[in-house]
């Protein structure tokens, strides 16, 4: 079991996200977390390489908000390469929804705010173990060898 994590000495306290917060941005959610648990599949990333990606992402995503377009990037390649992968994510997101006009338009505040709860919750999930995998391990049991999404197999379904 992992340790107990205190949400006082979370990183980005003041990125605001509620219950109502996460009802609403669910698809966005399982969206993001699902193309990270791919992209872990297929490299041998670590909870500490999650972290990272986490890390970088979030700073990416507040300079983003602030208006100006810097991108943090990990010196660690398998972080690195998982923060591609979630941004390819986003815009794939992004993309998808334009195309199917739902007038749906995501924005880099609801990308953060979902950036910042999963941050938080590998937080809660690493085990503080070197070579950890709870986090992952996690993310496996709530996405069970589900295939990466293909274009026609699986549509934008934006409520």
């Amino acid at each position: 079991m992992p340790p107990i994590a205190d949400p006082a000495g979370f990183p980005n306290n003041d990125i605001r996200v509620t219950e109502e917060f996460l009802r609403t941005h669910e698809h966005v959610l399982l969206w993001i977390a699902m193309h990270l648990l791919n992209a872990a599949r297929e490299t041998e990333v670590l909870d500490n390489d999650v972290k990272e990606a986490f890390s970088s992402l979030v700073a990416t995503y507040r300079t983003l908000q602030s208006g100006l377009v810097y991108e943090s990037r990990p010196a660690n390649p398998l972080a690195a390469n998982l923060q591609a992968r979630v941004q390819e994510a986003v815009a794939e997101y992004r993309r998808r929804a334009s195309e199917a006009g739902a007038g749906e338009h995501l924005r880099d505040a609801e990308v953060l705010g979902i950036l910042a709860f999963l941050q938080r919750l590998e937080i809660q999930r690493n085990n503080g173990r070197r070579r950890g995998r709870a986090f992952i391990d996690f993310l496996r049991e709530h996405f069970p060898q589900q295939p990466e999404p293909d274009e026609e197999k699986a549509p934008l379904i934006v409520p």
